[in-house]
């Protein structure tokens, strides 16, 4: 066998494999379509951090009367969020603004970052729009909502048994 066998130079009819003929190929590409359209759904790109977004972390304590509703705002203040509530939605908005300044001998740095979020929460039951509590203390948001005497009626235990 000669060197000129071995190279593809000379011959005309060459075999071409498509990755649409792999298997391999084809469940991989149906992998990453499916997790890019999973973070789609989100406005996400798929492992990439969002620099920049505040989303706050939000407590939901639904009791016997009331529900709690705790949301972490740190560095805000109470002028900087809006709560509002609309056909059993509350919704809790808020812009960040955040600036750091370090001076030094030989370097002055300064850092901005600003931000919007946007919390929408679904309430588990109807609540009494007279009685809406909201306090803001320490960087965290306590809002207290009273469930209407209809709402407290409909709730029913449930008797687990064990078998």
């Amino acid at each position: 066998m000669s060197l000129k066998d071995l190279t593809p130079f000379g011959k005309k009819n060459i075999p071409v494999r498509k990755d649409a003929d792999n298997p391999f190929a084809l469940f991989r590409k149906e992998f990453d379509d499916l997790f890019d359209a999973f973070f789609r759904t989100f406005d996400l790109k798929p492992l990439e951090p969002s620099i920049g977004s505040f989303s706050p972390r939000v407590d939901v304590v639904d009791s016997e009367k009331e529900i709690s509703i705790k949301a972490e705002l740190p560095g805000m203040d109470e002028k900087d969020i809006d709560v509002s509530l609309s056909r059993g939605v509350l919704t809790i908005r808020g812009e960040k603004k955040e600036e750091k300044e370090d001076r030094g001998k030989d370097y002055f740095r300064m850092e901005r970052s600003y931000g919007s979020f946007n919390r929408s929460i679904e309430l588990p039951a109807e609540v009494d729009e007279t009685m809406i509590k909201a306090n803001f203390k320490k960087g965290v948001l306590d809002i207290t909502l009273s469930k209407t005497p209809k709402a407290v009626q409909e709730t029913r235990k449930i008797k687990v048994t064990v078998e």
